[in-house]
């Protein structure tokens, strides 16, 4: 079994208030669900409007397909959603 962990720093330009940041965050969460079947969530970063870390986990049995599953959903993420910058990104296997 292998896991993947992603840790995905963002940046939502524009953003004025913790309210406009969990609206924002929460339709990208709900979609990358639904796209990809990972699990993700806010893990850092939560007090501040304009940044946001997100983290994004995958479990499967070949490293390389869950290597691959993580590099696309920041990639969806830096296609699709032109509301939020990816400052960086980290993926770890275990």
């Amino acid at each position: 079994m292998v896991v993947g962990a992603c840790t995905i720093r963002l940046h939502l330009d524009g953003n004025g208030s913790l309210k406009g940041k969990r609206g924002v965050l929460k339709s990208l969460m709900a979609r990358v669900r639904h796209e990809y079947n990972v699990s993700i969530a806010e893990v850092g970063d939560n007090e501040l409007w304009q940044s946001a870390v997100l983290g994004v986990a995958a479990v499967a049995n070949d490293p390389a397909y869950v290597e691959g599953l993580l590099r696309r959903v920041v990639q969806w993420i830096e296609q699709h959603r032109l509301d939020v910058t990816v400052v960086d990104y980290e993926i770890e296997m275990r």
